[in-house]
């Protein structure tokens, strides 16, 4: 009797978005964020993000138009204040949790949700995820090329001496695709040393 090959399901894991609403690096990143969303989707992951606009509303069209599935967290409390109140979107979206939380409960909420998150470009809000996100102890991608507070995300680690970047799971790419290999190696493997080479060369 031949034994049935037992197939081998990769996991899923729910990526987190993170970067600027608005300013300078929504149009430097218009593009990146777009193709970050669709390697998410394409790699097999939910995206996850803060249901806004800008960079993390472009991720949420790029991961729908590459097949895949979209999750907001809404700063509001219903979709008539996610809309009304908040002037937010919600084309492409599956579902859009609406939390209640205002701007910065959100963000606590969308990071703890997250298995990792991904970075690009980014003001004030980005960082604070970010420190929400090492806080968490998340890892963390940083995807390069459209300026913001997250290509400092270097230096603000360094500052407050966090100088092992492998120990706290940040890594950084200028190419979506692989950005998203290394932080599923963070998430499987719990560290990535390629990660941190690349990173002190940076």
């Amino acid at each position: 009797m031949t034994k049935k090959k037992t197939k081998i399901i990769k996991p899923k894991y729910a990526i987190a978005f993170s970067g600027a609403a608005g300013g300078k690096t929504v149009k430097t990143g218009h593009n990146l964020a777009f193709e970050m969303g669709a390697a998410v989707a394409k790699a097999g992951h939910t995206l996850l993000s803060g249901a806004t606009v800008g960079l993390p509303d472009r991720a949420a069209q790029g991961a729908k138009a590459a097949g895949g599935q979209s999750i907001g967290i809404s700063p509001a409390a219903s979709k008539n204040g996610h809309i009304n109140k908040y002037r937010l979107p919600t084309e492409a979206y599956d579902f859009i949790l609406y939390s209640g939380l205002d701007y910065v409960g959100r963000d606590l909420l969308l990071i703890s949700s997250a298995d990792a998150v991904v970075f690009l470009g980014g003001r004030l809000g980005t960082l604070h995820e970010f420190t929400i996100c090492m806080e968490e102890h998340k890892p963390a991608g940083v995807l390069l090329g459209a300026g913001g507070t997250s290509e400092h995300f270097d230096d603000i680690m360094q500052a407050a001496g966090m100088k092992d970047y492998g120990a706290h799971r940040v890594c950084f790419d200028t190419d979506p695709v692989e950005l998203i290999r290394k932080v599923e190696t963070m998430i499987t493997d719990g560290t990535c040393k390629e990660c941190r080479i690349q990173t002190m060369k940076h």
